[in-house]
């Protein structure tokens, strides 16, 4: 019996072995083919009726950012994308092409994805505000209506809380930092922290930092990531441009912070967006990554702030319902023109 469960050990010690033996070289193998395979050196560039343009900032670095051709006497609009592994401003293309031909429209890619500087820098959310800032105070030169997407709502946030001058009125889809408080102790803050500043230290060796970012960033990840948000089949081209924004160089180093938690604003509605004194419109639905539990409650207590829900979307509105959508946005413009 002894001699059975001898072996049996054994045989238990080469199967976890061979297993560990073949993830490491599997491991290996990708960070190979990440490397030699993939290329890292494509270029993005949204068909839109528009001109493209850079603005350059000593705060944030160069932006890319397309403005409709149409000159217009009304409120200009700034759209600003929200912030995930393969973000971009191909998220609000529909926005972009409903408004542009008859208002003056600026479309903007943040730092780090789209057409924007990837160098690897510490990406915050003060970049992201300072960006934001700086694009309307010094190219646009005037108040916007700004639309913004997902956790970029943080950030405008930030924005309107710094400079009160900088927006006329906020539109936000689907916002981060609407879910009912976490109710835990500070010392599990702080292991939570601990815990993530120790993955962006792990995530951030050069050796396997982009190999990692290749596998999160896959056409079928992409795929999976958008079908999740789509009531039906997403647009092909949607995934196209998403895959290629992701496989410029540098574009891994904004979505590995992202990915650990860097880029998020801690207590963000208490902090900001109760603060906000402006016109604001959310646009919200079943977005499997949003939980809209305390918007209400803010709309209550707050009679500047207004919602619409999107009932049958799920994180893309402007894609999937677009006349509702962009209804709602125009409606809400012409009361605070």
């Amino acid at each position: 019996m002894k001699r059975i469960c001898g072996k049996q050990s054994e045989a238990a010690g080469w199967s976890l072995g061979s297993l560990a033996a073949l993830v490491l070289a599997l491991k290996a193998g990708w960070i190979v083919y990440s490397k030699k395979y993939i290329d890292h050196h494509a270029k993005v560039d949204l068909t839109l009726n528009a001109e493209r343009h850079t603005f350059e900032s000593n705060t944030v670095g160069k932006l890319n950012y397309y403005e409709s051709k149409v000159e217009s006497r009304q409120t200009p609009v700034l759209l600003v994308h929200g912030v995930h592994l393969f973000a971009g401003g191909h998220e609000m293309v529909p926005i972009f092409e409903a408004f542009s031909a008859y208002r003056k429209v600026y479309l903007l890619d943040l730092p780090g994805f789209g057409g924007s500087e990837k160098s690897d820098r510490p990406y915050r959310p003060w970049l992201y505000q300072a960006a934001i800032s700086e694009f309307v105070r010094d190219q646009i030169g005037q108040p916007v209506h700004v639309v913004v997407m997902g956790q970029s709502a943080e950030y405008v946030a930030i924005a309107e809380e710094q400079n009160d001058s900088l927006f006329k009125t906020i539109v936000m889809i689907d916002p981060s930092g609407m879910q009912m408080p976490d109710a835990g102790h500070i010392s599990e803050f702080k292991r939570w922290e601990q815990i993530r500043n120790l993955a962006l230290i792990s995530l951030r060796v050069p050796l396997w930092s982009l190999p990692t970012y290749d596998f999160l960033a896959s056409r079928s990840m992409i795929l999976g990531y958008y079908r999740r948000r789509f009531s039906f089949t997403p647009a092909a081209d949607l995934v196209d441009i998403a895959y290629t924004s992701a496989h410029q160089p540098g574009a891994h180093f904004a979505p590995i912070r992202y990915l650990c938690g860097k880029l998020a604003v801690p207590e963000v509605r208490v902090r900001y967006y109760k603060q906000i004194a402006k016109p604001v419109l959310v646009i919200y639905d079943n977005d499997p990554a949003r939980k809209f539990d305390m918007l209400p409650l803010l709309v209550h207590e707050h009679s500047n702030w207004k919602a619409a829900r999107s009932t049958h979307t799920r994180g893309m509105p402007h894609f999937e319902n677009p006349g509702e959508t962009f209804r709602s946005i125009e409606t809400f413009w012409k009361l605070h023109e």
